[in-house]
């Protein structure tokens, strides 16, 4: 796949995403190291070869004058984010469609896939925007919550989800997937929310509590958690929002 401008179809903090009609490649920069980036293939292979979900083949994995990359092939169609911001009218629908995905999603089995609790915990150990206090009550309140082995995308917000032109709905980006607690996977997607749209984050919320018959209380437990493994990301932008809730720790 001969890479150029003209195939540049989204750019992120240190990764580039080209297409031609039938792939598409993310590029990672130098700052990306070989084994992250391995380790996401990984992911991607695990997820595609023991689930029934919808997920882009995963081709190849390549080194390019950029940096290391992925080629996976290509869906055509928009992403729910793209559909939601074109169609606010169906924002109720859209959201439905999208929990009902996120639940199916955490029907699915990996057992070789790394488990979410070590992830976040590991997160949570290397923190260094808070003190040796918080990151003790953070870790500790992790050990209390329930294990579970429900696959979780670790990033699943409409960006990550493609609708076909038939309307086939895919799963992409696997790269903080996990198993482990399902409502840690929804108290990831409502912070993510949350950072956009406060309205989104509740309908959000409100909507997977009421599909997957959860209590929003029991959600919220998990919110300083997964704040504190998103503050990892070192984003300077979501800082303070994400240090007012690693803060509450107490939060029901």
């Amino acid at each position: 796949m001969k890479m150029s401008e003209k195939n540049i179809i989204f750019t992120r903090p240190h990764k580039t995403l080209y297409a031609t009609d039938t792939q598409v490649m993310k590029v990672f920069d130098s700052q990306y190291k070989k084994s992250d980036v391995l380790n996401e293939a990984r992911n991607e292979a695990l997820v595609e070869e023991n689930t029934t979900l919808n997920v882009p083949s995963l081709m190849s994995v390549c080194s390019t004058d950029e940096g290391w990359c992925l080629v996976r092939s290509k869906v055509e169609g928009k992403t729910l984010a793209e559909l939601m911001l074109e169609h606010p009218d169906k924002m109720q629908e859209y959201m439905e469609l999208f929990v009902d995905l996120q639940l199916e999603v955490h029907k699915q089995r990996v057992p070789t896939i790394k488990t979410l609790r070590h992830k976040l915990m590991d997160q949570i150990n290397s923190l260094k925007e808070v003190d040796a206090t918080t990151r003790y009550e953070l870790a500790t309140r992790l050990q209390s919550m329930p294990k579970h082995n429900k696959l979780c995308h670790g990033d699943f917000n409409p960006t990550n989800v493609i609708v076909d032109n038939e309307g086939k709905l895919w799963v992409i980006d696997w790269a903080h997937a996990a198993q482990g607690n399902a409502s840690a996977d929804a108290a990831m997607t409502y912070l993510l929310f949350a950072l956009e749209d406060q309205k989104k984050a509740d309908l959000y919320m409100k909507l997977f509590c009421t599909k997957a018959d959860i209590a929003r209380q029991y959600v919220n437990r998990w919110l300083p958690i997964v704040a504190a493994a998103q503050l990892t990301k070192k984003k300077e932008t979501e800082k303070e929002f994400l240090m007012r809730w690693i803060d509450v720790v107490e939060y029901q």
